[in-house]
């Protein structure tokens, strides 16, 4: 088969929907991916133009633009829209498109996944959006501290807009960090071992690490907060227990690892493209790769940083500081390597690098004022003052906007197979970069003049006046450069003539490919032995598209990938993907229904909606699987590799496995909180202690052991060639028990509304209610499929997965479930 047949077969076999069906059909990352970036960038201009309106009410003293509920919603939607619409979705997209193509694979592990988690980000950012345009759109600031974000200070519904529209996309942003995760660990060319990777690749790994554990706290946060607003669940008001700031706790938590999960990325595609302009390699890959791991844990030990003046004790505070100040050595070392790597080759002054300069001075100096508010005596005077404002937006735009337009030139030729002809980035470049710097370092003067934050107005005479003027036409400037940047790529991408494949010279994979790249990616998959193949060995992709590689046959008509091991990356599997399916905006929609029904007070809509999930969810999972042995199929090059479904690890296990690691970390959130109300919060202890009930503790601890033995026994069992439905069974009425153990503890504490501590319970027993009736569905879904075939001796992947699910209920069962009983016990 010649490349021309090979191309136009691997085409057909990976192509969307043709028209507008495609849209919301498609599975395919390079579409979805473009989907994520398009959006978050229309997300972006909103919020730019929101900030543009803060410029000019600010402007000039006592200024008549806008009233003070209007402008403390321009305010809100502006951050909530920069941090949660624009910065995580891009760095999705990015990570969407790029990442097979750096990894030399033809998709990511779970492409419906991906749709799904795009379509969640549209419906609950459309939500905010709608809010705005209504004008009731959440006015609490994007941090939506209680009580002002609560019933006690805002009875609207313009809170609820935020908390459930930022959990709904906060869902996408878990959907794609499990995407992300498996892809890198397991989905790349064979021979590409982990120290082989890109190094874009290793910081988007931990970067999505970091998702999955520093997202749970803040959807916890939301959570709790709108069951207080909706159902009078007490957490956040002191005279029944609750403590406001527990959700300061929670945000944080979440928000300052958030601000190395914007960085991270950033920094990844620094040490990408820099080498690329310097003509040379990365100095110190290990150096890089370490600080990256070591910024991504430091980053979860400074969240009360933001607290020093909420009555932290002295040596909280003490140990906080010195965390804070503890991180600039991981992000010295990655500095000192960019430097190292511009000496060692010869920069060339491109436009890519232009930015990247731009970056260096800009995330500097935003670093140094970051250490300087780490200092506790430096913070208590500057906090909430416009000093924290400039020194936010040195650290994001600098150190996330600088790099990511970088990423845009360096990488547009690569998305739409074009050089540029105009030349209109290199003075967006200077506008941007000179208006940025004189509005904010115009904010730092004026807030260490003393001005406040999240004030709508201020007085003459105060010596702000020419501060916020200079600060609000620079401001304007900016705004100018990024809509020549705009008209830029409109202009190149209409009248720009073709160009070469791998412009910059790169020696990444991903230009291995025909630019734009087909949908297929690659016509065979890539055998790795360098860090940078296409240095090595230029002509690769012709070879490729030869079909030299791995999978270069496509008459099996499948959408296939190769799986590989984890460290070593040899071949493991063989993955065969979905077609294009409307499963993921279906299911998307549907669990938007919950959002709607909490946020119209529709109560009726969510049990509609979770019945609903439920049946989309078993017709995902249904389309899955074999129901017969197919043993190993070749694969090239002289190799045959089993199917997934045959493999014991098959990718529905590796998924779990990170699920869980989130889910798990969500769980620690709410026991955290827990205590956090019992030895801080006033107004406890609460009147009396949930009384120990020995029946549902035995109910608990047999049904959660039954659940666990009976599914390894159900392994078992197919491995020796038996039937595992009765097993599967038993294990379904185990996880059971352990449901109705939950279900009486919300039965002996029924009104939730009269102290925090009742309405903690019923928060930790539905957390253990929904996590049993997940384990039930999992075990009748299997003992299903076992009795149509789909289980067997090799096809016991499954019964693995609905394994690790039943042993994550008995723990949180045992710790729960405990948590509410031993109190009693002790009272």
């Amino acid at each position: 088969m010649n490349a021309l047949r090979r191309h136009r077969a691997l085409s057909r076999i990976w192509a969307s929907d043709p028209g507008f069906r495609g849209w919301f059909t498609t599975v395919n990352h390079n579409d979805v991916g473009r989907m994520f970036i398009v959006t978050s960038v229309f997300f972006f201009l909103v919020g730019g133009i929101l900030a543009m309106l803060i410029r000019a009410q600010l402007a000039t003293p006592r200024s008549a633009f806008v009233g003070p509920e209007i402008y403390n919603q321009i305010f809100t939607m502006h951050g909530t829209i920069m941090m949660f619409l624009f910065a995580i979705p891009l760095i999705e997209g990015v990570a969407i498109y790029l990442l097979p193509k750096l990894l030399g694979t033809r998709d990511l592990a779970y492409p419906r996944l991906t749709a799904f988690g795009y379509w969640c980000y549209v419906f609950g950012g459309s939500m905010l959006l709608f809010s705005l345009l209504v004008g009731i759109a959440p006015d609490s600031g994007w941090f939506l501290y209680p009580p002002l974000s609560s019933t006690l200070g805002q009875p609207g519904i313009n809170s609820d807009f935020w908390l459930l529209g930022i959990t709904f996309v906060e869902i996408s942003a878990i959907a794609a960090a499990v995407e992300i995760t498996v892809t890198v660990l397991r989905y790349r060319a064979p021979g590409m071992s982990l120290t082989r990777m890109p190094v874009l690749a290793w910081y988007l790994l931990v970067t999505v690490v970091m998702i999955l554990t520093g997202f749970p706290p803040l959807i916890l946060g939301s959570i709790l907060l709108e069951l207080e607003r909706a159902f009078g669940m007490p957490f956040f008001q002191v005279e029944h227990g609750g403590d406001s700031l527990l959700w300061q706790h929670l945000f944080w938590l979440f928000g300052h690892p958030e601000v190395y999960i914007i960085f991270l990325p950033a920094a990844g595609v620094i040490s990408t493209i820099l080498p690329v302009m310097a003509r040379t390699t990365l100095l110190g890959y290990g150096w890089v790769v370490a600080a990256a791991i070591a910024l991504g844990v430091l980053s979860f030990g400074l969240w009360v940083h933001h607290m020093y003046v909420t009555g932290i004790p002295h040596m909280g505070v003490a140990f906080f500081s010195a965390a804070s100040t503890l991180v600039a050595v991981p992000t010295a070392v990655q500095v000192f390597a960019w430097i190292g790597t511009l000496w060692k080759g010869q920069p060339q002054l491109r436009l890519p690098m232009l930015w990247i300069l731009g970056f260096f001075v800009t995330f500097v100096i935003g670093g140094l004022t970051g250490v300087m508010v780490a200092i506790v005596p430096f913070d208590a005077q500057v906090h909430d003052t416009y000093f924290i404002v400039a020194h936010l937006h040195y650290v994001l735009v600098g150190g996330f906007v600088f790099p990511m337009m970088a990423a845009l030139y360096y990488w547009l030729p690569h998305v739409t197979g074009r050089k540029r002809f105009f030349k209109l980035g290199e003075a967006a470049f200077w506008l941007i970069f000179l208006g940025f710097h004189v509005t904010f370092l115009a904010l730092h003067w004026v807030g260490l003049l003393g001005m406040r934050r999240r004030i709508y107005t201020f007085d003459s005479g105060q010596g702000w006046e020419l501060v916020n003027l200079i600060s609000s036409i620079g401001g304007f400037v900016a705004t100018i450069g990024f809509g020549l940047v705009l008209v830029d790529i409109i202009v190149n991408a209409v009248v720009a003539t073709r160009g070469v494949r791998n412009p910059w010279g790169a020696g990444t994979l991903e230009w291995a490919m025909p630019t734009p790249p087909p949908a297929y990616t690659f016509a065979s998959l890539p055998s790795v032995s360098e860090r940078d193949p296409l240095l090595k060995e230029p002509r690769l992709g012709v070879g490729l598209a030869k079909g030299e590689g791995f999978l270069g046959d496509p008459s099996r008509g499948r959408r296939e990938t190769l799986c590989v091991e984890t460290a070593s990356g040899r071949p493991a599997y063989l993955v065969t993907f979905p077609d294009n399916s409307a499963l993921p905006f279906a299911l998307s929609a549907v669990t938007g229904g919950i959002f709607l029904g909490m946020l119209l007070k529709a109560y009726w809509l969510i049990p509609l909606s979770i019945l609903g999930i439920v049946a989309l969810g078993v017709r995902w999972v249904w389309t899955t699987g074999a129901d017969r042995d197919r043993g190993p199929m070749d694969v090239g090059r002289g190799v045959s590799l089993i199917p997934a479904e045959e493999a014991e690890d098959p990718p529905g296990w590796w998924g779990s496995v990170f699920l869980l690691l989130a889910d798990a970390t969500l769980f620690g959130s709410l026991l955290f909180g827990y205590a956090f109300l019992w030895t801080v919060a006033p107004n406890w202890p609460p009147p009396s202690y949930l009384a120990p009930d020995p029946v549902a503790a035995v109910l608990a601890a047999v049904g959660g052991l039954v659940a666990v033995a009976a599914f390894r026994l159900a392994a078992r069992a197919l491995e020796q060639g038996g039937s595992a439905i009765g097993w599967l069974i038993l294990a379904a009425l185990g996880a059971g028990a352990v449901g109705a153990a939950a279900i009486s503890v919300m039965v002996a504490r029924p009104d939730f509304t009269a102290h925090a501590y009742d309405a903690t319970l019923w928060v930790i027993a539905g957390y253990v209610l929904l996590h049993a009736a997940l384990a039930v569905l999992m075990a009748l879904f299997l003992a299903a499929r076992g009795w149509l075939g789909f289980l067997g001796p090799r096809r016991r992947g499954p019964v693995r997965v609905g394994q690790i699910w039943a042993d994550y209920l008995l723990v949180v069962a045992a710790i729960g479930l405990g948590a509410a009983w031993l109190p009693g016990a002790f009272a």
